[in-house]
């Protein structure tokens, strides 16, 4: 199954969207870990966004299974990039 790297930009002055979210948020995310769909996720140090990888099938499908992040539906996230990725060394 094809991997994705996906990265979030937050959208800017949401700090306080996202951190009224972010129990909901990890719960999601904590789910699509647990299921399998998400491989790795974290915020970056400088609070600008956040790198995620997910298994799916097609970017489309990569991106169906993000647009239900309680982020998304707060508007703390103003862009997602998705993008196919290849691992050659590494854990997965």
């Amino acid at each position: 199954m094809p991997m994705f790297s996906v990265e979030y930009t937050y959208a800017e002055g949401a700090a306080t969207v996202r951190d009224e979210h972010r129990p909901a948020h990890r719960e999601f995310l904590g789910a699509l870990h647990e299921s399998g769909d998400l491989l790795f996720v974290g915020p970056f140090t400088d609070g600008s966004g956040a790198a995620l990888m997910v298994v799916a099938g097609d970017e489309t499908a990569a991106r169906a299974l993000l647009a239900p992040d309680p982020f998304a539906a707060a508007d703390a996230i103003e862009t997602v990039t998705v993008r196919e990725w290849k691992q050659v060394y590494g854990p997965f």
